[in-house]
Protein backbone atom coordinates (compact mmCIF):
# COMPACT_ATOMS: atom_id res chain seq x y z
CA UNK A 1 0.00 0.00 0.00
CA UNK A 2 1.19 3.52 -0.84
CA UNK A 3 -0.19 6.61 0.89
CA UNK A 4 0.66 10.04 2.27
CA UNK A 5 -0.32 10.83 5.87
CA UNK A 6 -0.04 14.33 7.34
CA UNK A 7 -1.10 15.75 10.69
CA UNK A 8 -0.21 18.32 13.35
CA UNK A 9 3.42 18.42 14.43
CA UNK A 10 2.60 18.02 18.12
CA UNK A 11 -0.32 16.86 20.27
CA UNK A 12 -0.68 17.64 23.98
CA UNK A 13 -3.47 15.78 25.77
CA UNK A 14 -3.78 16.55 29.48
CA UNK A 15 -6.27 18.08 31.88
CA UNK A 16 -5.26 21.71 32.40
CA UNK A 17 -3.05 21.72 29.31
CA UNK A 18 -4.68 24.91 27.99
CA UNK A 19 -2.62 26.74 30.62
CA UNK A 20 0.58 25.53 28.97
CA UNK A 21 0.01 27.36 25.69
CA UNK A 22 2.37 30.18 26.66
CA UNK A 23 5.21 27.79 27.37
CA UNK A 24 4.67 26.03 24.05
CA UNK A 25 4.87 29.34 22.20
CA UNK A 26 8.16 30.34 23.83
CA UNK A 27 9.93 27.05 24.51
CA UNK A 28 8.87 24.97 21.52
CA UNK A 29 7.92 27.51 18.85
CA UNK A 30 10.58 30.12 19.70
CA UNK A 31 8.24 33.10 19.79
CA UNK A 32 10.35 36.04 20.99
CA UNK A 33 9.60 37.78 24.28
CA UNK A 34 7.39 40.84 23.79
CA UNK A 35 5.80 39.48 20.63
CA UNK A 36 2.07 39.74 20.02
CA UNK A 37 -0.24 36.71 19.89
CA UNK A 38 -3.79 36.74 18.54
CA UNK A 39 -6.40 34.46 20.11
CA UNK A 40 -9.26 33.67 17.69
CA UNK A 41 -12.43 32.64 19.51
CA UNK A 42 -16.13 33.44 19.97
CA UNK A 43 -18.05 35.59 22.43
CA UNK A 44 -19.53 32.60 24.24
CA UNK A 45 -16.08 31.22 25.03
CA UNK A 46 -14.93 34.61 26.25
CA UNK A 47 -18.04 35.17 28.37
CA UNK A 48 -17.49 31.81 30.06
CA UNK A 49 -13.85 32.65 30.64
CA UNK A 50 -12.71 29.38 29.13
CA UNK A 51 -9.75 31.04 27.43
CA UNK A 52 -8.56 32.79 30.58
CA UNK A 53 -5.97 30.15 31.50
CA UNK A 54 -4.43 30.24 28.05
CA UNK A 55 -4.39 34.04 27.92
CA UNK A 56 -2.75 34.25 31.33
CA UNK A 57 -0.14 31.67 30.34
CA UNK A 58 0.72 33.70 27.24
CA UNK A 59 1.15 36.85 29.29
CA UNK A 60 3.19 34.96 31.92
CA UNK A 61 5.49 33.85 29.11
CA UNK A 62 6.28 37.49 28.35
CA UNK A 63 4.04 37.82 25.31
CA UNK A 64 1.26 40.28 24.46
CA UNK A 65 -2.27 38.96 23.99
CA UNK A 66 -4.93 40.30 21.63
CA UNK A 67 -8.30 38.63 21.22
CA UNK A 68 -10.61 38.41 18.22
CA UNK A 69 -13.90 37.11 19.67
CA UNK A 70 -16.33 37.76 16.82
CA UNK A 71 -16.38 34.27 15.32
CA UNK A 72 -19.91 32.95 14.78
CA UNK A 73 -21.16 29.55 13.69
CA UNK A 74 -20.63 29.00 9.97
CA UNK A 75 -18.27 32.01 9.77
CA UNK A 76 -18.60 34.23 6.69
CA UNK A 77 -15.72 35.60 4.64
CA UNK A 78 -16.06 38.97 6.35
CA UNK A 79 -15.22 37.34 9.69
CA UNK A 80 -11.98 35.92 8.32
CA UNK A 81 -11.06 39.20 6.67
CA UNK A 82 -11.64 41.18 9.87
CA UNK A 83 -9.55 38.74 11.91
CA UNK A 84 -6.75 38.96 9.36
CA UNK A 85 -6.88 42.75 9.55
CA UNK A 86 -6.52 42.66 13.33
CA UNK A 87 -3.69 40.12 13.13
CA UNK A 88 -1.80 42.41 10.77
CA UNK A 89 -2.56 45.58 12.77
CA UNK A 90 -1.25 43.99 15.98
CA UNK A 91 1.71 42.45 14.18
CA UNK A 92 0.77 39.00 15.47
CA UNK A 93 3.65 36.53 15.62
CA UNK A 94 1.40 33.53 16.35
CA UNK A 95 -2.27 32.55 16.20
CA UNK A 96 -4.27 30.56 18.76
CA UNK A 97 -7.53 28.99 17.63
CA UNK A 98 -9.67 28.53 20.75
CA UNK A 99 -13.16 27.08 20.54
CA UNK A 100 -15.21 24.87 18.26
CA UNK A 101 -14.69 24.12 14.60
CA UNK A 102 -15.66 27.60 13.45
CA UNK A 103 -13.02 29.36 15.57
CA UNK A 104 -10.35 26.86 14.60
CA UNK A 105 -11.24 27.09 10.90
CA UNK A 106 -10.94 30.88 11.03
CA UNK A 107 -7.66 30.66 12.95
CA UNK A 108 -6.12 28.47 10.24
CA UNK A 109 -6.91 30.96 7.53
CA UNK A 110 -5.73 33.90 9.62
CA UNK A 111 -2.42 32.16 10.26
CA UNK A 112 -1.90 31.82 6.51
CA UNK A 113 -3.37 35.07 5.19
CA UNK A 114 -1.79 37.30 7.86
CA UNK A 115 1.74 36.05 7.21
CA UNK A 116 3.97 38.86 5.93
CA UNK A 117 4.88 36.93 2.79
CA UNK A 118 1.31 36.00 1.79
CA UNK A 119 0.26 37.52 -1.54
CA UNK A 120 -2.98 35.57 -1.95
CA UNK A 121 -6.52 36.66 -1.07
CA UNK A 122 -9.11 34.45 0.60
CA UNK A 123 -11.09 34.26 -2.64
CA UNK A 124 -8.02 32.85 -4.41
CA UNK A 125 -7.34 29.86 -2.15
CA UNK A 126 -10.63 27.95 -2.17
CA UNK A 127 -10.08 24.41 -3.35
CA UNK A 128 -7.38 21.79 -2.95
CA UNK A 129 -3.71 22.68 -2.37
CA UNK A 130 -3.89 26.22 -3.76
CA UNK A 131 -2.19 27.97 -0.81
CA UNK A 132 1.37 29.04 -1.52
CA UNK A 133 4.00 30.01 1.01
CA UNK A 134 4.20 29.98 4.78
CA UNK A 135 1.83 30.65 7.67
CA UNK A 136 2.27 32.05 11.15
CA UNK A 137 2.83 29.63 14.05
CA UNK A 138 -0.53 28.07 14.98
CA UNK A 139 -1.90 26.31 18.07
CA UNK A 140 -5.42 24.90 18.16
CA UNK A 141 -7.34 24.39 21.44
CA UNK A 142 -10.71 22.66 20.85
CA UNK A 143 -13.58 23.19 23.28
CA UNK A 144 -15.90 20.66 21.64
CA UNK A 145 -15.35 16.97 20.92
CA UNK A 146 -16.57 16.75 17.37
CA UNK A 147 -15.02 18.61 14.47
CA UNK A 148 -11.43 17.36 14.72
CA UNK A 149 -10.47 20.65 13.10
CA UNK A 150 -7.44 20.87 15.37
CA UNK A 151 -5.67 18.26 13.21
CA UNK A 152 -7.14 18.80 9.74
CA UNK A 153 -5.87 20.93 6.85
CA UNK A 154 -9.43 22.00 6.07
CA UNK A 155 -11.31 25.25 6.66
CA UNK A 156 -14.97 25.67 5.71
CA UNK A 157 -16.27 29.21 5.17
CA UNK A 158 -19.73 30.57 4.32
CA UNK A 159 -19.42 32.35 0.98
CA UNK A 160 -23.02 33.44 0.36
CA UNK A 161 -26.46 33.32 1.89
CA UNK A 162 -26.68 29.54 1.48
CA UNK A 163 -23.31 28.40 0.22
CA UNK A 164 -20.03 27.22 1.72
CA UNK A 165 -16.59 26.64 0.27
CA UNK A 166 -13.52 24.93 1.62
CA UNK A 167 -9.81 25.60 1.68
CA UNK A 168 -7.80 22.38 1.86
CA UNK A 169 -4.05 22.79 2.12
CA UNK A 170 -1.17 21.40 4.17
CA UNK A 171 -0.36 24.96 5.32
CA UNK A 172 -3.49 24.85 7.47
CA UNK A 173 -2.24 21.99 9.63
CA UNK A 174 -1.34 23.43 13.05
CA UNK A 175 1.91 23.16 14.92
CA UNK A 176 0.14 21.95 18.06
CA UNK A 177 -3.23 20.55 19.04
CA UNK A 178 -3.88 21.02 22.77
CA UNK A 179 -6.58 18.79 24.28
CA UNK A 180 -7.85 19.88 27.68
CA UNK A 181 -10.93 17.88 28.68
CA UNK A 182 -11.83 20.35 31.42
CA UNK A 183 -12.73 22.93 28.77
CA UNK A 184 -15.65 20.82 27.50
CA UNK A 185 -17.52 20.20 30.76
CA UNK A 186 -19.73 23.28 30.32
CA UNK A 187 -21.12 22.09 26.97
CA UNK A 188 -24.89 21.43 27.18
CA UNK A 189 -26.04 17.85 26.48
CA UNK A 190 -27.57 18.64 23.06
CA UNK A 191 -24.32 20.17 21.79
CA UNK A 192 -22.28 17.37 23.34
CA UNK A 193 -24.47 14.80 21.60
CA UNK A 194 -24.45 16.44 18.17
CA UNK A 195 -20.70 17.07 18.15
CA UNK A 196 -20.05 13.55 19.41
CA UNK A 197 -22.09 12.03 16.59
CA UNK A 198 -20.23 14.33 14.19
CA UNK A 199 -16.93 12.81 15.33
CA UNK A 200 -18.34 9.31 14.86
CA UNK A 201 -19.39 10.19 11.31
CA UNK A 202 -15.86 11.41 10.58
CA UNK A 203 -14.42 8.06 11.65
CA UNK A 204 -17.06 5.94 9.89
CA UNK A 205 -16.66 7.82 6.61
CA UNK A 206 -12.85 7.75 6.84
CA UNK A 207 -12.98 3.97 7.29
CA UNK A 208 -15.13 3.58 4.16
CA UNK A 209 -13.46 6.33 2.08
CA UNK A 210 -13.21 5.25 -1.54
CA UNK A 211 -10.09 7.01 -2.84
CA UNK A 212 -7.57 7.56 -0.06
CA UNK A 213 -8.44 4.84 2.46
CA UNK A 214 -5.21 3.78 4.19
CA UNK A 215 -4.04 1.55 7.04
CA UNK A 216 -3.10 4.39 9.40
CA UNK A 217 -6.43 6.17 8.98
CA UNK A 218 -8.16 2.82 9.53
CA UNK A 219 -6.35 2.27 12.83
CA UNK A 220 -7.20 5.78 14.00
CA UNK A 221 -10.83 5.52 12.90
CA UNK A 222 -11.33 2.30 14.83
CA UNK A 223 -9.72 3.64 18.00
CA UNK A 224 -11.73 6.85 17.63
CA UNK A 225 -14.95 4.87 17.44
CA UNK A 226 -13.97 2.73 20.43
CA UNK A 227 -13.44 5.85 22.55
CA UNK A 228 -16.47 7.71 21.24
CA UNK A 229 -18.83 4.75 21.53
CA UNK A 230 -17.70 4.03 25.09
CA UNK A 231 -18.02 7.60 26.35
CA UNK A 232 -20.69 9.52 24.44
CA UNK A 233 -23.62 8.56 26.67
CA UNK A 234 -21.62 9.27 29.82
CA UNK A 235 -20.66 12.80 28.76
CA UNK A 236 -24.23 13.59 27.73
CA UNK A 237 -25.74 12.42 31.02
CA UNK A 238 -22.83 13.25 33.35
CA UNK A 239 -21.10 16.20 31.78
CA UNK A 240 -18.71 16.77 34.70
CA UNK A 241 -16.90 13.47 34.12
CA UNK A 242 -13.53 14.85 33.03
CA UNK A 243 -12.06 11.46 32.15
CA UNK A 244 -14.95 10.74 29.78
CA UNK A 245 -14.68 14.28 28.39
CA UNK A 246 -10.96 13.75 27.74
CA UNK A 247 -11.69 10.44 26.02
CA UNK A 248 -14.20 12.15 23.75
CA UNK A 249 -11.68 14.85 22.84
CA UNK A 250 -9.06 12.23 22.03
CA UNK A 251 -11.57 10.20 20.02
CA UNK A 252 -12.53 13.32 18.09
CA UNK A 253 -8.86 14.08 17.40
CA UNK A 254 -8.22 10.53 16.16
CA UNK A 255 -11.25 10.81 13.88
CA UNK A 256 -9.94 14.14 12.60
CA UNK A 257 -6.54 12.63 11.86
CA UNK A 258 -8.26 9.76 10.05
CA UNK A 259 -10.53 11.80 7.79
CA UNK A 260 -7.87 14.44 7.10
CA UNK A 261 -6.06 11.69 5.20
CA UNK A 262 -9.01 9.50 4.11
CA UNK A 263 -11.69 12.09 3.32
CA UNK A 264 -15.37 11.94 4.25
CA UNK A 265 -18.08 11.24 1.68
CA UNK A 266 -21.80 11.07 1.14
CA UNK A 267 -23.05 11.83 4.65
CA UNK A 268 -21.20 15.12 4.71
CA UNK A 269 -22.09 15.92 1.10
CA UNK A 270 -25.80 15.64 1.88
CA UNK A 271 -25.50 17.27 5.32
CA UNK A 272 -23.90 20.51 4.11
CA UNK A 273 -26.99 21.81 2.24
CA UNK A 274 -29.12 21.11 5.32
CA UNK A 275 -26.81 23.29 7.38
CA UNK A 276 -26.41 26.10 4.89
CA UNK A 277 -30.08 26.42 3.87
CA UNK A 278 -31.79 25.64 7.18
CA UNK A 279 -29.09 26.72 9.67
CA UNK A 280 -28.96 23.29 11.26
CA UNK A 281 -25.82 22.60 13.34
CA UNK A 282 -23.35 20.51 11.38
CA UNK A 283 -23.28 17.60 13.82
CA UNK A 284 -27.06 17.29 13.84
CA UNK A 285 -27.31 17.46 10.04
CA UNK A 286 -24.75 14.64 9.85
CA UNK A 287 -26.76 12.59 12.35
CA UNK A 288 -29.86 13.10 10.20
CA UNK A 289 -28.30 11.70 7.05
CA UNK A 290 -26.00 9.04 8.55
CA UNK A 291 -28.32 6.00 8.69
CA UNK A 292 -29.79 6.63 5.27
CA UNK A 293 -26.46 7.05 3.49
CA UNK A 294 -25.06 4.00 5.29
CA UNK A 295 -28.04 1.90 4.21
CA UNK A 296 -27.59 3.18 0.65
CA UNK A 297 -23.87 2.30 0.74
CA UNK A 298 -24.70 -1.31 1.61
CA UNK A 299 -25.13 -1.76 -2.14
CA UNK A 300 -21.36 -2.17 -1.98
CA UNK A 301 -20.18 -5.50 -0.55
CA UNK A 302 -16.94 -3.86 0.53
CA UNK A 303 -18.68 -1.03 2.40
CA UNK A 304 -21.04 -3.56 4.01
CA UNK A 305 -18.08 -5.56 5.26
CA UNK A 306 -16.43 -2.41 6.57
CA UNK A 307 -19.56 -1.41 8.48
CA UNK A 308 -19.71 -4.95 9.89
CA UNK A 309 -16.12 -4.60 11.11
CA UNK A 310 -16.98 -1.38 12.93
CA UNK A 311 -20.19 -2.62 14.56
CA UNK A 312 -18.69 -4.42 17.61
CA UNK A 313 -16.10 -1.65 18.07
CA UNK A 314 -18.74 1.05 18.55
CA UNK A 315 -21.25 -1.20 20.30
CA UNK A 316 -19.41 -4.08 22.04
CA UNK A 317 -22.70 -5.69 23.10
CA UNK A 318 -23.31 -6.53 19.45
CA UNK A 319 -20.47 -9.07 19.64
CA UNK A 320 -22.40 -11.19 22.15
CA UNK A 321 -25.73 -10.51 20.49
CA UNK A 322 -24.50 -11.68 17.11
CA UNK A 323 -22.56 -14.79 18.20
CA UNK A 324 -25.67 -16.94 18.05
CA UNK A 325 -26.43 -15.67 14.58
CA UNK A 326 -22.83 -16.42 13.53
CA UNK A 327 -23.32 -20.08 14.35
CA UNK A 328 -26.30 -20.27 12.03
CA UNK A 329 -24.91 -18.23 9.15
CA UNK A 330 -22.06 -19.75 7.18
CA UNK A 331 -21.73 -17.22 4.37
CA UNK A 332 -19.55 -14.21 5.20
CA UNK A 333 -21.65 -11.96 2.99
CA UNK A 334 -24.81 -12.65 5.00
CA UNK A 335 -22.92 -12.10 8.27
CA UNK A 336 -21.63 -8.76 7.04
CA UNK A 337 -25.11 -7.68 6.01
CA UNK A 338 -26.51 -8.66 9.39
CA UNK A 339 -23.80 -6.85 11.36
CA UNK A 340 -23.97 -3.74 9.16
CA UNK A 341 -27.73 -3.60 9.53
CA UNK A 342 -27.49 -3.87 13.30
CA UNK A 343 -24.90 -1.08 13.36
CA UNK A 344 -27.27 1.26 11.53
CA UNK A 345 -30.11 0.34 13.89
CA UNK A 346 -27.94 0.97 16.95
CA UNK A 347 -26.78 4.36 15.66
CA UNK A 348 -30.41 5.43 15.29
CA UNK A 349 -31.16 4.17 18.80
CA UNK A 350 -28.15 6.10 20.10
CA UNK A 351 -29.40 9.35 18.58
CA UNK A 352 -32.77 8.81 20.25
CA UNK A 353 -31.10 8.05 23.60
CA UNK A 354 -29.22 11.33 23.32
CA UNK A 355 -32.50 13.20 22.59
CA UNK A 356 -31.50 14.10 19.05
CA UNK A 357 -34.46 14.39 16.70
CA UNK A 358 -32.97 13.18 13.42
CA UNK A 359 -36.02 13.65 11.22
CA UNK A 360 -35.62 16.44 8.68
CA UNK A 361 -39.17 17.55 9.40
CA UNK A 362 -38.08 18.50 12.92
CA UNK A 363 -36.05 21.42 11.50
CA UNK A 364 -38.74 22.59 9.11
CA UNK A 365 -37.70 20.65 6.01
CA UNK A 366 -40.54 19.30 3.88
CA UNK A 367 -40.88 17.33 0.68
CA UNK A 368 -40.99 20.67 -1.16
CA UNK A 369 -37.36 21.25 -0.19
CA UNK A 370 -36.00 17.92 -1.41
CA UNK A 371 -35.23 19.01 -4.98
CA UNK A 372 -33.26 22.04 -3.78
CA UNK A 373 -31.27 20.03 -1.23
CA UNK A 374 -30.48 17.31 -3.75
CA UNK A 375 -29.35 19.83 -6.33
CA UNK A 376 -27.13 21.58 -3.79
CA UNK A 377 -25.61 18.30 -2.62
CA UNK A 378 -24.44 17.54 -6.17
CA UNK A 379 -22.12 20.55 -5.91
CA UNK A 380 -20.15 18.76 -3.19
CA UNK A 381 -17.96 16.95 -5.70
CA UNK A 382 -14.94 17.04 -3.37
CA UNK A 383 -16.88 14.86 -0.95
CA UNK A 384 -19.06 12.77 -3.26
CA UNK A 385 -16.03 11.27 -4.98
CA UNK A 386 -15.02 9.65 -1.68
CA UNK A 387 -18.30 7.82 -1.12
CA UNK A 388 -18.08 4.04 -1.64
CA UNK A 389 -21.16 4.12 -3.90
CA UNK A 390 -21.88 6.80 -6.49
CA UNK A 391 -24.72 9.12 -5.44
CA UNK A 392 -26.71 10.57 -8.35
CA UNK A 393 -29.21 13.40 -8.22
CA UNK A 394 -32.08 10.90 -8.10
CA UNK A 395 -30.32 9.00 -5.31
CA UNK A 396 -29.90 12.19 -3.31
CA UNK A 397 -33.58 13.03 -3.65
CA UNK A 398 -34.49 9.54 -2.45
CA UNK A 399 -32.14 9.79 0.52
CA UNK A 400 -33.59 13.12 1.62
CA UNK A 401 -37.11 11.73 1.27
CA UNK A 402 -36.22 8.81 3.53
CA UNK A 403 -34.79 11.22 6.07
CA UNK A 404 -37.97 13.31 6.27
Amino acid sequence: MSFLFQTARGILCELGSASRVGRLLVEDMNIASGSSVLVVTDKGIQDLGLDQGSRESIEDAGLKVNVFSSVAADPPESCVQEAVRIAKETNASAIIGFGGGSSMDVAKLVAFLAHASCKQKLSEIYGLDICRGERLPLIQVPTTAGTGSEVTPISIITTGANSKMGVVSRQLLPDWAVLDGSLTTKLPPNVTAATGIDAMVHAIEAYTSKIKKNDLSDLLAKEALRLLGANIEQVCFNGDDQEARSNMLLGSLYAGMAFANAPVGGVHALAYPIGSHFKVPHGLSNAMMLPHVMEFNMRSKQATQQYAELAPIIFPHLQDHMQGADLQIQEDERKHTLYAGKLIEELVVLSHKLSLDIKLQSVGISNDDVALLASESMKQTRLLQNNPVEITLDDAESLYERAL
